[in-house]
């Protein structure tokens, strides 16, 4: 199952990369969620992948008597959704405020801070 997971996050990592490369706002942002994807199934692979019972403890006793699944990943991959989730819809509204103000999404036209036909900025001093 691990050889399957390491291909499918490799194909997630690619696309993301691929896309983030892209001058549209909306392919970053497509990129960016593909890569927090690719993360957490990175994070849920390195886990180890086994079929454990929960790591709940009887009562009247210290310790698990038996194999039991690793809540770290689960609990890391939870935290993680939760923040990119919160990064994707703020990165989604900065987006979409800057093609309502500049009407484009392509950063090579966004050019407010630095417009084409002002003078070049001294190189040196």
């Amino acid at each position: 199952m691990e050889p399957v997971l390491c291909v499918l996050i490799t194909v997630l990592f690619s696309a993301s990369f691929y896309l983030m490369l892209s001058t549209h706002i909306i392919r970053v942002l497509l990129g960016v969620a593909l890569l927090s994807n690719g993360v957490n199934l990175l994070i849920f692979t390195a886990g180890r992948l086994l079929r454990e019972v929960p790591p709940i403890i009887a009562e009247g006793q210290m310790v698990p008597t038996m194999a039991t699944a690793n809540p770290l990943p689960q609990a890391l991959i939870l935290t993680a959704i939760v923040i990119s989730f919160s990064f994707f819809a703020f990165l989604l509204v900065l987006g979409f405020r800057a093609y309502q103000a500049l009407g484009t999404d392509d950063v090579n036209e966004m050019r407010v801070a630095e417009p084409e036909r002002e003078p070049e900025p001294p190189m040196g001093y």
